[in-house]
């Protein structure tokens, strides 16, 4: 079974913490038991390149993406192959912006690092701000550069389709949604239209990667065979002690 945790801030949220680097996350992984892991970062991808190279050292693999705000002020996970799909999204996002200036010490800092765990530069755009796509157009972009678009923590109080939109329509395009490891699955089961369901961890701190993660008889970590998986069942989760009732 290949097991993966699709939903990691590094350093560059500005809601992340600064200890966690691409090389930081990689080795916390890697005790976790996780073969793959995607960094998802708050409306910017530009760590990315820093995480394939740190995965590659590793011998652990990765997906490439982000974790976008919408006009709604939702929250979705867009999934993709390589850093550059991922990349190509981050310009998407970028221009749907605020142009304002980050103020680091208000909204917390939003550092871009190389595999060396060096920074490089500082983020300037204020990633916290939700930009002007909707979702349907999120999703649209993200399935135009052949990736998948996910309902990030559907069962949070907060930047979730539920808290801002009440429930899911049905028509968003997205491909799954995701519980967060303290949600009750039989309790949200029919909230999810039928989608199938992932369960990431949402780390913001080292301590919590793989708290939350996913298992699955994948012959490769890719959108394809993710998608398939989902679309079969294949797809279980494993919840740490950090969701333990």
């Amino acid at each position: 079974m290949f097991n993966f945790d699709l939903h990691i801030h590094s350093c560059l949220s500005p809601c992340g913490d600064l200890e966690s680097s691409p090389m930081a996350i990689v080795r916390r992984a890697k005790r976790m038991g996780l073969h793959g892991v995607m960094v998802a970062d708050h409306n910017s991808s530009r760590n990315s390149p820093a995480v394939a190279e740190a995965c590659q050292r590793a011998g652990l693999q990765a997906l490439f993406g982000m974790e976008l705000m919408t006009a709604e002020e939702v929250h979705c996970l867009v999934i993709f192959d390589t850093v550059e799909q991922a990349a190509a999204m981050t310009e998407i996002v970028y221009a749907a912006l605020p142009k304002r200036v980050n103020q680091p010490e208000v909204f917390g800092y939003q550092d871009v690092l190389n595999a060396d765990d060096e920074v490089e530069e500082q983020e300037w755009r204020m990633l916290s701000a939700p930009t002007r796509l909707t979702i349907h157009e999120a999703g649209e972009h993200a399935h135009a550069l052949n990736g998948m678009f996910v309902a990030a923590h559907l069962d949070r109080a907060v930047f979730s389709v539920t808290s801002q939109l009440g429930t899911l329509a049905g028509d968003e395009g997205f491909d799954a949604v995701e519980l967060s490891g303290h949600a009750e699955m039989e309790l949200w089961r029919s909230r999810c239209l039928g989608l199938p369901v992932l369960r990431n961890s949402d780390a913001h701190y080292l301590d919590d990667i793989g708290s939350a993660y996913n298992s699955a008889p994948l012959a490769e970590f890719s959108v394809v065979a993710l998608k398939a998986a989902l679309t079969a069942g294949q797809v279980r989760h494993v919840l740490g002690s950090r969701f333990a009732s």
